[in-house]
């Protein structure tokens, strides 16, 4: 009787490990960026390509059945080719960066997020009181940047590109370059 119960448990487990190598090997089609498309700009039915995922894998992507709806909205930031698409990257709102500045901003080790990526929202601050950018100290500059880039320049120094309002736009250059910007990652990445 033993050696009955331990057969059914061994042939139990050996069922649920090749239940596990099965679903592990799992694949769905996900949407990939095939060519950079700009901020802003429409989707076409050019920009994407199928690709493979792993399943339940906590992959955050829109799924590939959804493409043709996905032709209906814009891109909400600047998309590099070879990217999975994610839904926080559309939006139907083809105005969404209609009457910001791009700007390009260096930043210091320590003055931003370790993670900060394409796509986050941000709180530009002075971080001291300068006359010349009309600043003061630890003041919002801007209180809803988009993150448009994002380019490692070694030691935790960083240069973005981010989307500001025009009124803000000079505040955040002079700071800028004064070495006087500071970054905070709003909630979610988004205001």
């Amino acid at each position: 009787m033993l050696a009955v119960v331990a057969l059914i448990l061994i042939l139990l487990g050996g069922a649920g490990a090749g239940l596990l190598v099965l679903r592990s090997g799992q694949k769905v089609a996900a949407i990939e960026v095939s060519q950079q498309v700009p901020a802003g700009q429409q989707f076409t039915a050019q920009d994407f390509s199928q690709v493979q995922v792993p399943k339940d894998d906590g992959l955050s992507y829109v799924p590939w059945d959804q493409a043709s709806q996905v032709l209906n909205f814009v891109a909400k930031t600047g998309i590099p080719a070879g990217t999975l698409l994610t839904p926080n990257m559309v939006t139907t709102n083809a105005n969404s960066l209609a009457g910001k500045d791009r700007v390009g901003v260096a930043l210091k080790a320590g003055t931003m997020p370790i993670s900060l990526n394409v796509g986050d929202s941000v709180e530009l601050y002075a971080l001291s009181r300068s006359d010349v950018c009309q600043t003061t100290a630890n003041s919002i500059v801007e209180p809803d940047a988009q993150v448009l880039a994002v380019s490692s320049t070694g030691a935790g120094s960083a240069l973005i590109t981010v989307a500001v309002t025009e009124d803000s736009a000079e505040q955040v250059l002079c700071a800028s370059a004064n070495g006087l910007l500071g970054v905070v990652l709003l909630p979610d990445g988004s205001g």
